[in-house]
Order: structure tokens, then C-alpha cells, then sequence
């Protein structure tokens, strides 16, 4: 028997017949009503699941007799429409220290995140959006941004081998891309932790096996794709190996690594309900990729990825991961710097990514991209000149970051011990707000502490040298 079809369009139509009938619907009346009655039990009671963990439905009663209902659940029995119902507001607002600064429009794409989920119209996906997309004609970054990230960032060895860059900076690449992409899904390994992981194999203690699992699978794909970057695009060759790799050992199921997806999925936080339809999932992801190989400027084609990778959902998990090192194929290609990600709230590119699931706009999301690229270009001795004033966040902690370093280095801590004692200082000195960035920044000054700039910590020669014997014992 052929699989049944689930049109993008059945996810409203259903959300729509619920609201119309309050007292609820069965599973049998729903299937009658979609025309989806060629659809097993089971799979229709996966694709309800879905729409029930995104809060867009919920389910009363045991399973024979059990129906329906519009909205997430409540203690009224018949629930009231979601628009009536108090919801908590998501405290997007004010932008926080460590959220990159955004224009007017950015802040008004921003904004219409802060009405309750509930609230939010459901969207399914616009295949219009990528349709209208003409390569080399349409451009979601502007010609002045673009200029702007090639004179930043553009190609340090344009008539060397593709790669020359990437591995010329590949210890620090691995470290920094790897934590923070890790970080941006909740891993709770700091910077000096995730150096040490990568350099010296050693997992920090009391973290979860899946979060070590996490950052080495970063580690792995980055260096495929260093090692591959001669003749490097991004095709479903390249891309299904890396999320592959990406996701090893951190799915339920083995065969979900590298393959596009054949279920439904749902994503927190949001009113967007990706495609359920595997045919539909597998024409759309090869129409994205064979658009981006087509783009010929790299900075373009790596938004471009970034936006409509995540947007399609092509896996079963670690979407977004995915398209952030999927971002770097024309950087490492064309030996331009590469975006790590680094000092990017991971609110603020959630929100980026959310403001295109539910409305399309691109608004808030090249912005964090752009902030990101900047700071990956000043990370790695790019032209500063071109990127303006200092980092005001570096400036206005100048001397909680001086004083924190200080400390781990006269207390003689080990890279371990200096992230506990870096994140106990964070919480006594500083705002809750910024705690997440003050300890990226001293721990990234810590690894690139060295004999030629220790003395604008006020550290002596002499204290240098005892905690550096300290870390090469910890070595061993």
C-alpha cells in the first residue's frame, strides 16, 4: 500500500475543526473529517503527539474513549479558545547585555516574538519562500553587509589549496565552534572543559555522558569538512554525512543518522509545524541544496543555509547544529574566516530562527549572523580597523576580567578548576544576565594566556611560571 499523504495544510484544518467542536473529537471522526482515514492508528496518534508537545492540542480520556481538544490543557473542562487564556510572556524583552545590538527593523521582527505562543497563529511550511529565491538575483544580505564581511573576513590565502585556512587555525576552530554550537543546545561544558576534552580526551567530571558526546561529534565534523574542503559544496552527500556525524550515538535510532526524516517532529517554543510528508521533505531538501551550491558569494550562501536548513526540518534532530557547521562549507572552501558562533546569546539566535519559522523574516537572524561573523573575524586577528569601537562588553568588565584571571592563575587552577572557579566568580560579581558571556570571555583569556601579554593582568613573571608548571603536571 502507498504511504499516505499529509498535506502541509492538514495541520490548520484540524487545529480549525477542533476549535469548531469544544467538547472535543475522537481519532476515528478526525481522520473522517481530514480525509486521512488510510492512515494507521498509530500514525495518526504520532501525528496528534506532535501538535499536543507544541501546545497546539491536548488529549482527555483513556484510549478507547479518548478525544481531542484546541489548545494545551487546563483545568476548565471545556477548554476556553487560546487567545482567552493567560499565558506567560516570553521574556525576550529587554535585549540582554550579551544579545547582539539590532536595527529598528530587527527589533520589530524581535518583537513579535514576545506575544504568548498561544496567541501566535499555527504555520505550517511556505514552500513559496524558498521558491521565490533566485540565485545570484535574490540576496537576503544586503550589498553594504556584504561588502562589509569581505573586508573582514574574506579570503586570507585565495590562491592557496581550499582549506589552508581553516587548518592553519584548526586547534582554536575545533575548540570554539565545537562549545559554542554545543552551548547553543544547552550543553553545559565550559570553554576551558570542552579544550580540554578535545586536546587531551579528558571529560570533565559530574557532566552527562550525551553532553562529552555532544562536543566530540563536533570535533569530528568540523575536521570532515577541513578534510574535505577541496572540492567541498554543499550536496546531500555532504550534508546527510555531516549531520551523521553530528548526531552519532545521539539518536534513539541508529538509522535516523544522516537520513531525512519519514516522521513528523514539532519544535518547543514556537507555532511552526514543519512538514510531515517524507517525499515532500527529501524534493524540498535537494531543491535547497542544489540553491545554495548555485550561490556564488560565500557570505550569502551561508545565510542562505542557516535560514532554510533549520527552517525545513530535514532530520529527525539536530537541525540547527547542522546548518550552523553547514554555514562554514563556503568559508572553509574559500579560505575566508569561518563563524563560530561565539558571543552570540543562544536566545538570540533561537529567536532568529523562530522569527523564520513563523514569519518568514530575515531580519533578526542576518543580524545575528552578521554580530557572529564579526566577532569570529576579531577572535582570529581578522582586520580589526574595519569592525569599529572595541567590544563594549570587554570594556565595560574590564576589570572583573582582569581580576578573574588573576585569581586562577595565582591559585595555580588547572583548566577544570579554573572554569568552577571563573563561574563562582561570575555569580558573586556580575548580573545573571551577562554571567554566560563574562565566563566565555576569561576563559577564552585564559587559553590564550602566554609570556608575552601575562603583565596586563597584573600578573608578575614569577606567578606565570608556577601556574603554568601546575597546568603541564595537570597534563600528565
Amino acid at each position: 500500500m502507498d504511504p499516505v499523504i499529509i498535506p502541509p495544510e492538514t495541520d490548520r484544518r484540524l487545529l480549525e475543526a477542533l476549535q469548531a467542536h469544544p467538547r472535543g473529537l475522537r481519532r476515528r471522526d478526525l481522520q473522517t473529517l481530514l480525509g486521512l482515514e488510510g492512515l494507521s492508528a498509530p500514525e495518526m496518534r504520532r501525528y496528534l503527539a506532535i501538535l499536543a508537545g507544541q501546545g497546539l492540542l491536548h488529549a482527555t480520556g483513556l484510549t478507547k474513549d479518548r478525544s481531542y481538544h484546541f489548545g494545551p490543557a487546563g483545568p476548565e473542562p471545556f477548554p476556553a479558545p487560546a487567545w482567552q487564556r493567560p499565558e506567560p510572556v516570553r521574556s525576550v524583552a529587554p535585549v540582554a547585555e550579551d544579545y547582539p545590538p539590532l536595527s529598528t527593523e530587527a527589533r520589530q521582527c524581535r518583537h513579535e516574538l514576545l506575544r504568548p505562543l498561544s496567541q501566535r497563529t499555527p504555520v505550517s511550511y511556505r514552500r513559496e519562500f524558498l521558491d521565490a529565491y533566485q540565485p545570484n538575483v535574490t540576496y537576503y544580505l544586503p550589498e553594504p553587509l556584504r561588502n562589509r564581511l569581505h573586508a573582514v573576513g574574506g579570503p586570507k590565502a585565495p590562491q592557496r589549496p581550499a582549506g589552508t585556512y581553516a587548518r592553519q587555525i584548526l586547534q582554536r576552530l575545533l575548540v570554539d565552534l565545537s562549545w559554542a554550537s554545543s552551548n547553543m543546545e544547552g550543553n553545559t561544558y565550559s570553554l576551558l572543559d570542552t579544550e580540554r576534552l578535545i586536546a587531551q580526551g579528558q571529560a570533565a567530571e559530574g557532566k552527562d555522558l550525551l553532553e562529552t558526546q555532544m562536543i566530540l561529534n563536533h570535533k569530528l565534523a568540523i575536521e570532515y569538512l577541513v578534510d574535505s574542503a577541496e572540492g567541498l559544496s554543499p550536496g546531500p552527500y555532504v550534508l546527510q554525512n555531516l549531520h551523521a556525524l553530528l548526531m552519532a550515538n545521539l539518536l534513539g535510532n541508529a538509522m535516523d543518522e544522516g537520513s531525512l526524516r519519514v516522521a513528523p517532529v514539532g519544535i518547543r517554543g514556537t507555532s511552526y509545524i514543519p512538514i510531515a510528508v517524507p517525499q515532500v521533505i527529501e524534493e524540498t531538501f535537494r531543491q535547497i541544496l542544489y540553491t545554495a551550491t548555485a550561490i556564488l558569494d560565500p557570505y550569502e550562501q551561508s545565510f542562505f543555509l542557516l535560514t532554510h536548513l533549520p527552517y525545513l526540518q530535514p532530520f529527525m534532530d539536530g537541525n540547527k547544529r547542522t546548518a550552523r557547521l553547514a554555514a562554514n562549507i563556503p568559508f572553509i572552501r574559500m579560505n575566508c574566516v569561518p563563524i563560530t558562533f561565539m558571543d552570540v546569546a543562544p536566545e538570540a539566535f533561537t529567536d532568529g530562527m523562530i522569527a523564520v519559522y513563523e514569519t518568514n523574516q530575515t531580519a533578526l537572524l542576518r543580524e545575528v549572523f552578521a554580530y557572529a561573523y564579526e566577532r569570529s573575524c576579531a577572535r582570529y586577528g581578522a582586520i580589526r580597523s574595519s569592525l569599529g569601537e572595541p567590544d563594549p562588553f570587554r570594556l565595560r568588565y574590564r576589570n572583573e576580567i582582569r581580576d578573574a584571571i588573576r585569581e586562577a592563575v595565582l591559585a595555580c587552577a588547572s583548566r577544570a578548576e579554573a572554569a568552577t572557579q571563573v563561574q563562582a566568580y561570575a555569580e558573586k560579581h556580575l548580573p545573571q544576565e551577562v554571567q554566560v558571556r563574562f565566563r566565555t570571555v576569561v576563559e577564552t583569556e585564559l587559553s590564550n594566556l602566554h609570556q608575552g601579554n601575562f603583565a596586563r593582568y597584573q600578573i608578575r613573571p614569577s606567578e606565570f611560571a608556577l601556574w603554568r608548571e601546575a597546568l603541564k603536571e595537570d597534563a600528565r
